[in-house]
């Protein structure tokens, strides 16, 4: 068992976007949502979001309506032409390139994400990354609820899923890499052994240059 994992955060690491608020975007295109209201209430929980400012309880309740509005063979039916369509583009060029580099390395690859697992679950298939931790979407007789198990997997809460993780699979002690874009990953960022940072947000970047983490993009293949 690999004794070093390498944690990756999705959106705008992995992916050159967010693939939380594009799955919003996305059903409001193809009608299935109020557009021009949802996309402006999708936009602000993301500035929120990109200011630090956001409240996780408050935009679950708001991002995982349309899972228990919609019914699951539909919903099955449209994540996989979002994936196609909305994400294989946005698959950062120069992620395949340093997944495999952990790989060789002998570390495990992790997703680490906020965005709910129902979202993330193909996405972590695509890259090829074998474990997925992500917010958990509840599930009831089959059917979503609209809500999600605690902790979500953002900020403290993601190094609380992490925790678990580690405790469930045995990598309790393991050693840590993690990559990411964003300050609101600070509190991982912080506990990770190697912390390096993605294409990242201006508040991370000068955190990051303060502290001499590593910087890097990966909007160029390498």
């Amino acid at each position: 068992m690999p004794r070093t994992l390498a944690l990756f955060d999705l959106d705008n690491t992995l992916l050159t976007d967010d693939s939380d608020y594009l799955w919003g975007r996305y059903l409001a295109d193809v009608g299935l949502l109020d557009g021009p209201a949802y996309e402006v209430e999708n936009a602000r929980y993301y500035e929120l979001y990109k200011a630090g400012e956001l409240d996780i309880h408050e935009f679950l309740a708001f991002a995982l309506r349309p899972l228990r509005d919609l019914p699951m063979s539909q919903l099955f039916q449209l994540r996989e032409s979002f994936i196609g369509d909305w994400i294989v583009p946005r698959i950062a060029p120069g992620a395949g390139a340093l997944l495999e580099s952990h790989r060789r390395e002998g570390h495990l690859p992790v997703i680490i994400t906020a965005t709910n697992r129902f979202i993330t679950g193909p996405i972590a298939a695509l890259l090829g990354v074998p474990a997925l931790i992500a917010t958990e979407p509840e599930l009831e007789a089959g059917s979503f609820t609209g809500r999600a198990l605690e902790p979500p997997c953002f900020r403290d809460g993601k190094v609380a899923c992490l925790e678990r993780w580690q405790a469930r699979y045995g990598y309790v002690g393991a050693y840590l890499y993690f990559y990411s874009d964003s300050h609101n990953d600070l509190p991982l960022l912080e506990r990770a052994d190697v912390p390096c940072v993605v294409d990242a947000d201006p508040a991370l970047a000068t955190v990051a240059g303060e502290r001499g983490w590593r910087q890097i993009s990966l909007r160029v293949a390498s």
